[in-house]
């Protein structure tokens, strides 16, 4: 429309499978919440939010913590933005990319599905096991957006941190809201030091905090404003959805106000682990029931730190 607008015309739904729904998510695809428009706009806004910052060269220091240039700013959030889109792409099913269903020790309904890396440069090469599972959770999306991105309370869900604390090194918005930011966090152990790179993102209608492992002398690099498109980078995550169900008394909330507007939440937590760097390996059962304990101990541990344990 010039003036960098654009108009949108029409938006369409449309009915392109007929298959039953899982009863978790009855009550949030029934409400409109799942699919509606609003949340179409709302996804529409918070890209155009990430543009803005994006581009933006006038971006406060508060908001731009960590990074001493403006290209090292557009890198790490080029590099967290390809991380994102690489998680959505990885829990996303379709008929070439089938989920397993595998039955877990404490119960949860996990799902497990693998692939080979050949040779794209952004992914570790060789057998790739991505696992997810969800769970309805009785606390707010806001609390446990909240708590998940935290990473002074990283150490009470992430078993890779060995209980040791994760500190913040750099902290980059990407949006009006505090909790749409990129972060990187390390988390040093008795043997060596690890590098973490987030990526956190809300609205109204979900959330998600996507996080990887990243190559501290690569990510140095990055930091300075050299390409990152050859980083290599596996992310695992989570998504929240709220539950669309009225408020519960149990339900954990951060807020006296939300005891009355917020159900529970539907978090969907996935992990992605590289299994063989040869990419002609056979996957092992040894390498799915890893990841199924990696993905139930998580989930406990969520449950725990939260105080909403089974029953």
């Amino acid at each position: 429309m010039g003036s960098l607008f654009c108009q949108v015309i029409w938006v369409e739904h449309l009915e392109c499978q007929k298959t039953t729904v899982h009863t978790m998510y009855r009550t949030i695809i029934n409400s409109g919440l799942a699919f509606g428009a609003r949340h179409w706009v709302a996804t529409l806004q918070l890209q155009c939010e990430r543009l803005v910052f994006f581009m933006a060269t006038n971006v406060p220091m508060k908001d731009s913590t960590g990074v001493a240039t403006l290209a090292g700013r557009k890198s790490i959030l080029k590099l967290a933005q390809r991380m994102t889109q690489s998680f959505c792409h990885a829990i996303g099913a379709s008929s070439f990319h089938t989920w397993t269903k595998v039955s877990s020790k404490t119960g949860e309904d996990i799902r497990v599905a693998s692939r080979k890396n050949l040779n794209d440069p952004g992914e570790p090469l060789g057998v790739i096991l991505c696992a997810v599972s969800s769970v309805w959770l009785p606390a707010s999306p806001h609390v446990l957006f909240d708590f998940l991105r935290d990473e002074a309370r990283r150490n009470e869900w992430d078993i890779m941190s060995n209980g040791g604390p994760a500190h913040s090194i750099a902290n980059l918005a990407k949006g009006q809201d505090r909790g749409n930011a990129v972060a990187i966090q390390t988390m040093k152990s008795k043997e060596n030091s690890m590098w973490i790179l987030q990526d956190s993102c809300t609205n109204a209608y979900e959330s998600m905090v996507v996080y990887a492992p990243v190559d501290i002398t690569g990510m140095q690099s990055v930091m300075t404003g050299c390409d990152a498109s050859n980083i290599a980078i596996l992310p695992s995550g989570f998504s929240i959805l709220p539950d669309g169900l009225e408020s519960r008394p149990l339900v954990i909330t951060s807020r006296q106000e939300e005891k009355s507007t917020e159900g529970g939440s539907l978090l969907t937590i996935a992990f992605q682990i590289l299994t063989n760097n040869s990419p002609t390996a056979k996957l092992t059962m040894e390498s799915v029931e890893s990841v199924n304990t990696l993905i139930s101990c998580t989930l406990r541990n969520i449950k725990t730190s939260l105080q909403c344990e089974d029953g």
